[in-house]
């Protein structure tokens, strides 16, 4: 597939995969993206899992048409891109490998390739000229990992932006980017917003026409709707004043609150998402309480404690910097409720965490007082 006529993709489409990382659900599959850069000399960009290096190979060697390459760029070094570097340089020993010298110590950690390898290390804002095409290295460390850089190919005004703009599903199917891409991002990637927003800064002096990403499709036009949206999941602004509604219920009576609360919260004309954490994705969950202002946590009180799908949520919620937002707390308990408590001193730890004035108690289950109190939460926080 062209990508210019010059740039050639030569990415994989992975519809085996069920769990990407063993732990997201990606019912779409996964792609694993490459690029060729055919030039007076020629630049592949990356590799990609090892389940698929033959099949990239032979990508690879119909883009060249009988061309060898003269360097592989090696931008981050997760074994879904990195794992094929050693069937590559089997069959191109002459290619020099371009990487930071801290993928350069992981590429020792994973691979026994010996000093035969042809290193050149990238500098932090580096050149590489390939004749017509300008390879710049920019580093973005912890983006996702610490060896990470991005290359900006100046001739053509091209980022290819390594893990960053990337999401979740294969390229011959056909969802919605925002979404996925935003499950990607938070999941992935999210516990890293200061240092996405060093090279978001790094990025806008740059012209850039063009994002190749290493994870789903090239992003060739309104550019600005992509780069509005990563500044802010990494900067942790709500992009919806709606309400994410999560609950975990033992025997259905929180869950009733819950199901109560958003459909009064819909009555208002508000925006809800709902999630069941014991049945639906979490990795969503997560991705949509980042997205709402406003969350409910509805949970039952469980061994003195909290529900463990309620706890493993909001795990997640504090390690990927949960901020900036309001949360109501609902809670159920037979004979000492405890829920409100222990959830309110997790999410304590997050910055600018605000807690709803209305706090919902339940003593089993529903009673008229209870819907009482959703309402005038659904008021307050609607």
């Amino acid at each position: 597939m062209k990508v210019t006529e010059s740039i050639v993709y030569v990415g994989v489409n992975d519809h085996e995969v069920d769990l990407f990382e063993g732990q997201y659900k990606v019912p779409n599959g996964m792609s694993y993206n490459s690029y060729v850069i055919l030039d007076e000399q020629v630049a592949v960009m990356d590799t990609v899992d090892a389940a698929f290096g033959q099949q990239w190979l032979e990508n690879l060697e119909r883009a060249l048409e009988g061309r060898r390459p003269d360097y592989l760029v090696v931008q981050h070094m997760e074994p879904d891109h990195s794992a094929s570097i050693p069937l590559f340089l089997e069959k191109y020993p002459d290619a020099q490998v371009v990487a930071t010298a801290q993928a350069f110590r992981m590429m020792g950690q994973y691979f026994s390739m010996g000093d035969q390898v042809r290193q050149v290390a990238a500098a932090n804002g580096g050149k590489l000229e390939l004749g017509r095409h300008t390879l710049n290295f920019v580093y973005a460390p912890m983006v996702h990992w610490p060896e990470v850089m991005m290359t900006y190919e100046s001739g053509e005004k091209v980022l290819f932006s390594a893990d960053g703009f990337g999401k979740f599903g294969a390229l011959d199917v056909e969802d919605d980017w925002a979404g996925e891409a935003r499950r990607y991002y938070i999941g992935i990637v999210g516990k890293y917003g200061p240092q996405v927003q060093k090279v978001l800064k790094a990025a806008g002096g740059l012209d850039i026409q063009m994002i190749c990403p290493l994870h789903g499709p090239v992003l060739k036009e309104n550019l600005g709707y992509y780069l509005d949206l990563y500044d802010a999941w990494s900067s942790y602004k709500p992009e919806s004043e709606g309400v994410t509604v999560a609950y975990a219920s033992a025997y259905g009576h929180t869950r009733e609150a819950a199901l109560f609360l958003a459909e009064a919260l819909r009555e208002r004309g508000t925006e809800v998402a709902v999630y069941d954490l014991a049945r639906d994705d979490m990795a969503a969950a997560v991705a949509d309480a980042f997205r709402c202002r406003n969350l409910v946590l509805a949970c039952n009180t469980y061994n003195t404690g909290i529900n463990p799908f309620m706890n493993d949520f909001i795990i997640r919620l504090v390690e990927h910097c949960y901020q900036n937002r309001r949360v109501a707390l609902i809670e159920n308990g037979s004979w000492a409720p405890m829920a409100a408590k222990v959830m309110r001193g997790m999410l304590e730890k997050g910055k600018d965490i605000t807690f709803a004035e209305n706090q919902i108690t339940i003593l089993s289950s529903m009673k008229p007082e209870n819907e009482a109190g959703l309402k005038a939460l659904a008021e307050e926080i609607g």
